[in-house]
């Protein structure tokens, strides 16, 4: 399983590497001038040729590229041009924000689809059934963005105008209320899972939907294979053929699923974030683009990349853990 690991490995860095120097490329080449954010409106050509040298955009490409890898690796991520910080300062406050919401995303993936795909499964072609399956299929059919911005019109803005309760009302916008440093530990709480709500239940709703999806399929092609047939003939319990047999090698995959599910998952994080306000990475990602601020569109992008390639290190981890089999045999 180490040799496994360590080929994994050796591939994801090789995708960080491959993403990043596209990344740097494009946002080279792209129309505009950065130097323009460092002087004032109305600057002269010498002024921006000043910048231009003191942002070391005078150099060549192939020369930049390798400087900004190099200070990259060593923990120098540059300062914005924006905001005149350090952009690792920037990304420190973010990134805590975009792991909170992915974590609990994924969390509610899971548990809510393998959940909803059970029952499903259980309840072959009965009504129930057939309910959730139409439900599933139009909530993954959603883009995300449009789901978000449906939940804020109607349990925000239309609960808000409408005086809905308060258990059905949720903010729209950020990750706190303006007043909630003066709140009891416990009501700071509360606030910050009712600004969690909405992000959450955008992700989670369309995470749920394809996963119990993939479950209920696993299922249905398990519980007819020979070994099931088997342990019926053999007298076990039906619960244990239900829990034991089907749902532990019905389940295995999922593994694989969460690594092939989190490239979609940081990428629906970007815009969802926007739309709530939700200042984690995806956020600062897209108002860096938007300002042209390089070195923060770098080290966000970066970061996503090297993400996505640890979760799916990790997931191919799990698997050859769950299942001894692809440890022994070396199957990619």
């Amino acid at each position: 399983m180490l040799r496994r690991a360590t080929r994994r490995l050796l591939l994801g860095f090789g995708i960080v590497l491959f993403v990043v120097t596209a990344t740097f490329i494009l946002v080279s080449i792209a129309p505009g001038d950065p130097a323009r954010l460092w002087v004032a409106p109305g600057a002269g050509q010498a002024e921006l040729d000043a910048a231009r040298q003191a942002l070391g955009l005078d150099r060549p490409l192939p020369v930049r590229y390798l400087t900004w890898l190099a200070n990259f690796a060593r923990g120098d991520w540059g300062t914005s041009l924006v905001q005149q910080r350090p952009v690792m300062s920037i990304v420190a406050d973010a990134l805590p924000h975009t792991l909170l919401l992915t974590a609990a995303s994924l969390i509610l993936t899971y548990i809510g689809g393998i959940i909803v795909g059970v029952i499903q499964a259980l309840r072959h072609r009965t009504a129930l059934d057939t309910g959730l399956t139409v439900t599933t299929l139009f909530v993954y059919g959603m883009p995300a963005y449009w789901l978000a911005i449906m939940l804020v019109l109607v349990f925000s803005y239309a609960a808000a105008r409408y005086g809905w309760p308060d258990w059905i009302r949720f903010p729209a916008l950020g990750v706190t209320s303006l007043d909630a440093e003066f709140l009891s530990p416990w009501g700071r709480t509360v606030d910050r899972i009712r600004h969690l709500a909405l992000p959450l239940v955008t992700l989670g709703a369309i995470g749920v939907a394809g996963t119990a999806r993939f479950v209920r399929g696993a299922v249905l092609d398990v519980r007819n294979l020979p070994f099931v047939r088997t342990a019926r003939a053999k007298g076990v319990s039906q619960l244990a053929v239900q829990w034991r047999h089907i749902l532990r090698n019905a389940l295995l995959p999922l593994i694989t699923l969460l690594g092939l599910s989190l490239p979609a998952l940081f990428s629906g994080t970007v815009f969802v974030e926007v739309i709530f306000a939700w200042p984690g990475m995806g956020r600062i990602m897209v108002d860096a683009v938007a300002g042209r601020d390089y070195p923060i569109v770098m080290a966000t992008t970066a970061i996503f990349a090297l993400l996505v390639v640890i979760g799916n290190l990790l997931a191919d981890i799990l698997y050859a853990v769950a299942d001894p089999r692809v440890a022994r045999d070396g199957h990619e």
